[in-house]
């Protein structure tokens, strides 16, 4: 198995993952990248990198459509069955147009025929490389606020639906059948348990980090 690289295929920092079973074409690749400071990493064919393929990685892919054995179409497949989310850029020698569709369907972010040009696999990978830290970053957002509702007692959850319905305390407290005080104690640990200030501050924490 060729890896040559500049990162461990486990670590959670951004590469470009190339997968081809052409040499020259790794080499080349990797040539490119590592003039633009890009990390990454190489396997010569879809089945070594599903085996080193963890959750935890980051970047992209970049993913040659026919190579010896799983195909990369194939992989792409397993590849989102197993909640990929880094975009996969599709290279090709044959310029097959209705491949092309298909993947981009599929939810490639890219399909560049071989050999590509500098400037369009460049600003490719970049795109697909930002692409997948606005992900992450959203993913971690959802994290953090899903962390953050955990610690509220069932109680506090109800509190906290009814806060971002626009009920005010009375309305909670009949609502309920509880004290104004008893609300107004549950909004303050809601508060301090979600870190804001505010219901508005509390609404827009939430929508910005689980969108509808």
């Amino acid at each position: 198995m060729n890896h040559h690289a500049t990162i461990s295929p486990a670590a959670a920092a951004p590469i470009v993952h190339i997968v081809d079973d052409d040499e020259a074409i790794r080499d080349a690749l990797g040539f490119l990248l590592d003039v633009q400071g890009i990390a990454h990493q190489s396997w010569t064919d879809a089945e070594h990198f599903l085996l080193d393929y963890r959750d935890s990685m980051r970047g992209c892919v970049l993913l040659d459509v026919r190579m010896n054995g799983m195909t990369g179409q194939e992989c792409h497949d397993l590849l989102l069955q197993r909640g990929c989310t880094m975009p996969v850029i599709f290279l090709t020698g044959h310029g097959d147009v209705p491949m092309a569709v298909e993947a981009l369907r599929a939810g490639a972010s890219h399909f560049i025929e071989k050999p590509p040009q500098e400037a369009q696999l460049l600003a490719a990978v970049r795109e697909a490389l930002q692409r997948d830290a606005a992900q992450q970053r959203l993913i971690d957002g959802q994290r953090a606020m899903q962390s953050r509702i955990d610690q509220l007692s069932p109680r506090e959850r109800e509190v906290m639906q009814l806060i971002l319905d626009g009920r005010l305390n009375k309305q909670i407290a009949d609502e309920l059948d509880i004290s104004m005080r008893t609300v107004e104690v549950h909004r303050a640990n809601i508060f301090d348990k979600m870190g804001v200030r505010s219901a508005v501050e509390l609404a827009g924490m939430l929508a910005r980090a689980l969108p509808a």
